[in-house]
């Protein structure tokens, strides 16, 4: 009796499961799916700045110093790292005031946008846009506004990053202290 029933029961779920396949199968044949978009296949690699002399501690400094004079302006207090083409901290400051957990983060955003050769906003912005898979590239990296590559005669020489206000505070303060470098 037992082996009755549930062969039953058996054959009135695989026909349950068949009748809503055929349900969802559509009426006409469908068209081909469209291949997802493979992000193109351009000459070149993005970002593609050669690596110069890294930056000098008196540059460093003079940068810092304009982004301070740019940001005491607008009453905002930030931490600012200037850090050499591999990421490795060349010159720091904290403004009087500037919250503690900045500082690991001017770092990282400075260290970001050297070792990527772009700015760090280009990482939030993939974020933002449905691409979370830059969270994967590297567990240092920093995908908010503020920080800079430095250029100087078309190569990268470092890098400064700025953190304590907004992230567009963060990268119009940083952007005065990048603007110095040509």
């Amino acid at each position: 009796m037992r082996r009755i029933v549930l062969t039953s029961l058996m054959a009135c779920g695989a026909a349950l499961i068949s009748a809503q396949v055929q349900a969802q199968a559509p009426a006409t044949p469908a068209a081909p799916a469209a291949p997802p978009a493979a992000g193109g296949t351009a000459d070149g690699t993005p970002f593609d700045i050669p690596y110069g002399t890294p930056v000098t501690l008196e540059t460093a400094k003079k940068m810092i110093a304009a982004v301070e004079a740019e940001a005491a302006k607008h009453r905002w207090k930030l931490n600012i790292a200037v850090v050499d083409t591999h990421g490795d901290l060349v010159y720091f400051s904290r403004m009087d005031g500037a919250q503690l957990a900045s500082i690991s983060i001017s770092q990282g955003k400075a260290r970001t946008a050297a070792r990527y050769r772009r700015e760090s906003r280009a990482f939030y912005n993939a974020f933002e846009t449905g691409h979370p898979y830059v969270g994967t590239l590297d567990p240092t990296l920093i995908a908010s506004p503020g920080g800079w590559p430095l250029i100087e005669s078309g190569k990268l020489i470092g890098a400064i990053g700025c953190s304590g206000g907004t992230g567009d505070q963060d990268a119009a303060a940083c952007k005065a202290g990048a603007d110095l470098v040509k």
